[in-house]
């Protein structure tokens, strides 16, 4: 019984989502349009269920570019409203378009000339004629089984807040690095780290040159612990790497003549390299793709700046 209930709740709001499609048209683009031409914030508002949509629609504003914060309208109306100034956008959600705290709001939102985008099942309603762009997202039946509970209206709602989310990232040419700057932490701000925040740099960083001999090859990997070592040419750029696995076929091939040979005559030459500013995630799919341990992080001229170790990456546990 309550299997068949759950499958009856979610065609009901996903065919409520899917209605939503046949319906946008211009008016979307225009509530695009005027929320990316806002100079201050995105202030969302609503009571109830639809408050805290708004409240989810607002982070999700925030986190993909657009500035914006959540105003409960009660909290408005005493005394909360001076948050709101000139240079914002108001984004107002209440699915009977009648709820009485925005209602209340619209003298002063008026007096203020902020731009209104509502969210309504009701485009008759006093919010929807006082608003510059409504935006319908009326749904042919509640899932509840009584129709009243508040579910398919409120998915849908949250599914239009981020098509608008999504719609202004794009239209701002937000970026992975601009979603990292904003998410320093939890797993996804581990993901979107840098190269150049998690690599071996410094004395850290394994380097010979393209002469020197094997004793003090396997020296500097031995120092540095990372299993291989950069081959740097007469300018400092880099002209190669030196594994654990060079070192095993040298031996094998020479025997002990190998001790006479320069890095250069056996690196592995033209290695994986990538800028610093390329992501961990970047890196470790780099790694796992081409089943290397490590990568050399190198500047425009080819110049070493570190090294990320596959080790280093899995302990961020990005995945």
């Amino acid at each position: 019984m309550s299997l068949e209930t759950a499958k009856r709740v979610l065609r009901i709001e996903a065919a409520a989502i899917t209605d939503l499609i046949e319906r946008l048209d211009a008016r979307f683009e225009k509530a695009v349009e005027l929320l990316l031409s806002c100079k201050g914030r995105v202030v969302v508002t609503g009571m109830g269920k639809s408050g805290l949509i708004g409240r989810k629609v607002a982070a999700t504003l925030s986190s993909t570019g657009t500035p914006s914060f959540f105003l409960h309208p009660a909290d408005a109306l005493h005394g909360d409203l001076g948050m709101l100034t000139r240079s914002d956008a108001l984004l107002a959600i209440s699915y009977g378009g009648e709820t009485e705290e925005i209602v209340a709001l619209l003298e002063t939102l008026k007096r203020l000339a902020v731009p209104i985008v509502t969210l309504t099942g009701n485009a008759r309603s006093t919010l929807a004629a006082a608003s510059d762009v409504v935006l319908d997202i009326r749904v042919k039946e509640e899932a509840c089984s009584l129709n009243l509970a508040p579910t398919a209206s409120t998915t849908a709602t949250l599914a239009i807040g981020d098509a608008l989310a999504i719609a202004l990232l794009e239209r701002r040419g937000f970026k992975e690095g601009d979603f990292a700057a904003l998410h320093p932490s939890g797993r996804l701000g581990r993901k979107l780290l840098r190269a150049e925040s998690l690599m071996h740099s410094g004395d850290a960083l394994p380097r010979v040159n393209l002469d020197t001999k094997l004793t003090d090859v396997i020296y500097e990997m031995s120092r540095k612990g990372l299993g291989m070592t950069t081959v740097l040419d007469a300018e400092a750029r880099l002209a190669g790497i030196v594994t654990d696995g060079d070192l095993r076929r040298l031996m094998q091939q020479r025997g002990s003549e190998a001790f006479h040979v320069s890095a250069g005559d056996y690196m592995t030459k033209a290695p994986v390299t990538l800028s610093p500013h390329e992501l961990a995630g970047t890196a470790l799919n780099m790694m796992e793709r081409r089943r290397i341990t490590s990568i050399v992080v190198v500047d425009k001229e080819q110049r070493p700046l570190g090294v990320l170790h596959l080790h280093d990456l899995w302990t961020l546990e990005l995945f």
